[in-house]
């Protein structure tokens, strides 16, 4: 009987010492740590679904003018250099030409020709009024008249081609004086971002001598693969980050997105348009886009307030004042520096944010002692 009285009180003990003993995963934090602690309490936020992709920045193809010569012949002179601004009509080379020379030469002939022949025909008109030709020969000289007209209409047409205006036609008409020499000049307001033209250079019609380019707008354009090509539509918003300028925070919405999958690349085109009021977005600047969906609301979690431990996510939940406990959670995938929480947790508990490591210290701290 006093065995098993002795026996009662010591299992009395044990049990009493563990039901009052703090469990090891709860911290009491001294004061010195609690300034450095930032404790949120949980609430509900917005995940934007969201896709990364490498991009560059290109210029807009739709203000960029490829200018080279009409005409065959050889660069006399330059006005301008790499980067000089330009307007519409302004004067980039000067090029001499013997096919242009060779071309005023035949309008000039049809011209002459076709003006002997309207003389011709107004002679053979008063000629027939008076009786003295017949008919035919009236419609004979008619007939070389029209021809002469087709050919100073052809003429004239290759005039135009090679980069004459009606100004230029209608000096060359009056003066009769042919002139090799002909300007190459911008077809828009711009920049010069390319310039393959020297002095004494012999050019071709084909040859693109001058790039010029507005460069108030960019193209911000990426690849999108073509397993998520059904993931990116028009209008989506994006995030444009540029490593070059690490300070600028730059949005816009997709204006474009390809038709057809490239088939060297296997992907889809997608591309932003945006302002470049001070030219800080360089054509061929590496950068990267981050394509979101419409967000859904969620209980989310700072990603800084996660400790991994033994390959499962942790925070520290306060249950007391200074008092914290390290409980085990299930989050999901990162999205902006949150996790949404899947378990573990619920809206209006408060979680330690910034200072976790520390008090995992001081909890390990505490198993040790």
């Amino acid at each position: 009987m006093r065995i098993f009285t002795v026996l009662l009180t010591s299992l009395t003990l044990l049990f009493s010492t563990v039901s009052f003993a703090k469990p090891t995963h709860t911290v009491k934090a001294p004061y010195s740590l609690t300034k450095q602690l930032t404790i949120i309490t949980l609430g509900e936020g917005q995940i934007h679904d969201s896709f990364r992709l490498p991009a560059r920045i290109e210029l807009d193809q739709q203000h960029v003018a490829r200018i080279g010569a009409t005409v065959t012949g050889r660069i006399i002179q330059t006005e301008t250099v790499l980067g000089q601004e330009v307007a519409k009509g302004e004067q980039l080379a000067t090029l001499n030409s013997n096919e242009l020379a060779e071309a005023q030469s035949m309008y000039l002939k049809n011209a002459s020709q076709t003006h002997l022949r309207q003389l011709a025909v107004n002679r053979a008109e008063r000629l027939l009024d008076n009786g003295v030709i017949a008919t035919a020969n009236l419609q004979e000289r008619l007939a070389a008249l029209e021809e002469s007209q087709v050919n100073l209409h052809t003429a004239e047409d290759h005039l135009r081609a090679l980069g004459m205006n009606n100004k230029d036609l209608s000096q060359l008409s009056k003066a009769k004086i042919i002139h090799s020499i002909l300007p190459i000049t911008s077809s828009i307001q711009g920049t010069i971002v390319e310039r393959k033209v020297t002095v004494g250079q012999v050019v071709q019609p084909a040859d693109a001598l001058f790039t010029v380019a507005d460069l108030s707008h960019v193209w911000i354009v990426a690849e999108l693969p073509e397993q998520q090509a059904s993931w990116a539509h028009k209008g989506d918003a994006a995030e444009i980050n540029i490593p070059a300028l690490p300070e600028a925070h730059l949005t816009g919405t997709l204006n474009y997105v390809a038709d057809m999958v490239d088939a060297s690349t296997r992907t889809v085109t997608v591309r932003i348009e945006l302002p470049n009021p001070h030219r800080d977005l360089k054509p061929n600047m590496l950068a990267s886009l981050l394509i979101k969906k419409q967000g859904t609301q969620e209980l989310i979690l700072p990603d800084t307030a996660v400790i991994r431990i033994n390959d499962k996510d942790h925070v520290f939940k306060e249950i007391n004042a200074d008092e914290f406990e390290l409980i085990p959670v299930e989050l999901g995938p990162r999205h902006d520096n949150v996790r949404p929480i899947i378990s573990g947790l619920h809206q209006g508990d408060k979680i330690v944010t910034e200072g976790s490591f520390h008090l995992n210290s001081e909890l390990q701290n505490k198993k040790t002692d």
